[in-house]
């Protein structure tokens, strides 16, 4: 939506397929980050994004035996001392309204591309999407896959991600807020499974991580294993926790981290999730995936005006672009995971409190230690700017 709204306003015709009716998926990445606010702000959108229901995240705390303990302080970040927890739908409203604006966009809900179609040599000229009319068929200069790590338009092109590896899968559920409850957001520690708490302001989305492959074993139990684990590791939920009625209320997010080696084919570009899946930890996917969309419509806008179809040195310029940022953050991502997330998944001391580490505390007390992991997740690197639209 964003590289949509991109192209749009520099005068490129840009059609995006949208499978479903609406935008109204629960469970996505809702985490927007200061990098995606300074675009936000770029784009002229910034006053509009605020007005949208939000929770803005200054501090992330992590709750130990030993008591609450901040890990990450984004209030030395400018221009955006803080994270916004936004619903994914308002935003994907709020950027679809802005491309209608713009002369030449087209936005097809209910239309899930399927296949690609190629010319006589081999390069991709269009999708073939389903549509409720029927299988329909669009053409394009240039087709960009942004469906994500299980992406249709990947297997077709036969491009193949390499998996790095993820010890973990998340269940996603919620339970009511009061408004006694702490104001933070927050990670609970712990051995056999841990828990992250986001504050929606009306009720806490709740990630329970899980080793790799086992929530068939968990869902093979009943609920109420379920509810009392969340009770026990977070006190202060056990009143509430027969909000989970059943399984049904718990989503399974099957993590991976895998990245191509070749981001394109002829006609053909793969961003975001498509190119490279990102671990939950730090929410950075939505991030990382309009940092691609904003790097490919400054690389593409001034091809495409200029010369129609891009040669695949263009599409290969993007890749260039934001392989070494994406590398970098997968690379912290694999190493957390190795060495914090897989030992204490493997434990089998499920009520053992945790505390955190005496050096730890000391190195924590800094304000400027405390701030890297915010600088490091919350704007990245080689950060992204939107160019003045020339069309």
């Amino acid at each position: 939506m964003m590289l949509g709204l991109l192209l749009a306003r520099a005068g490129v015709a840009a059609t995006v397929l949208e499978k479903h009716g609406d935008f109204l998926r629960d469970f996505r990445g809702d985490t927007v980050h200061p990098s995606t606010l300074e675009i936000l702000a770029e784009l002229g959108l910034k006053k509009r994004f605020d007005a949208l229901p939000q929770h803005r995240v200054e501090q992330l705390d992590g709750m130990f035996a030993d008591g609450i303990h901040a890990l990450g302080d984004f209030r030395r970040l400018r221009p955006f001392p803080y994270m916004a927890l936004v619903p994914q739908w308002d935003l994907l409203n709020l950027l679809a309204t802005e491309a209608q604006r713009h002369e030449g966009f087209q936005l097809c809900m209910r239309h899930e591309a399927e296949t690609l179609v190629h010319d006589a040599r081999g390069r991709v000229t269009g999708v073939v999407a389903r549509s409720p009319e029927g299988p329909i068929q669009f053409n394009a200069d240039l087709v960009v896959g942004c469906d994500g790590r299980h992406s249709v338009l990947r297997a077709a092109a036969g491009l193949q991600p390499q998996n790095l590896g993820a010890p973990m899968d998340v269940l996603w559920f919620r339970l009511p807020r009061l408004p006694t409850d702490p104001e933070g957001t927050y990670g609970v520690p712990g051995y056999g499974n841990f828990f992250v708490l986001l504050n929606r302001n009306e009720y806490w989305q709740v990630a329970s991580i899980i080793a790799k492959g086992e929530a068939d074993r968990w869902r093979a139990r009943p609920i109420q294993e379920f509810r009392d684990r969340v009770a026990r590791k977070v006190g202060f939920l056990a009143n509430r926790v027969d909000q989970i009625g059943s399984w049904d209320d718990v989503k399974l997010l099957e993590v991976r981290v895998d990245r191509l080696r070749q981001w394109h084919r002829p006609g053909l570009l793969l961003i975001g999730d498509a190119a490279h899946a990102m671990s939950p930890i730090g929410g950075v996917g939505i991030n990382l995936a309009i940092q691609d969309a904003v790097a490919a419509g400054n690389i593409l806008a001034p091809a495409l005006l200029a010369q129609g179809r891009p040669d695949e040195s263009v599409l290969a310029a993007v890749q260039q672009r934001r392989l070494l940022p994406t590398r970098i953050i997968q690379a912290l991502q694999v190493l957390v995971q190795r060495r914090v997330i897989a030992p204490a998944l493997a434990s089998q001391a499920y009520d053992k409190p945790v505390e955190l580490p005496r050096l730890a505390r000391l190195l924590l007390k800094s304000s400027l230690i405390r701030s890297l992991p915010a600088r490091i997740l919350g704007q990245g690197f080689r950060r992204e700017h939107v160019r003045p639209a020339r069309r």
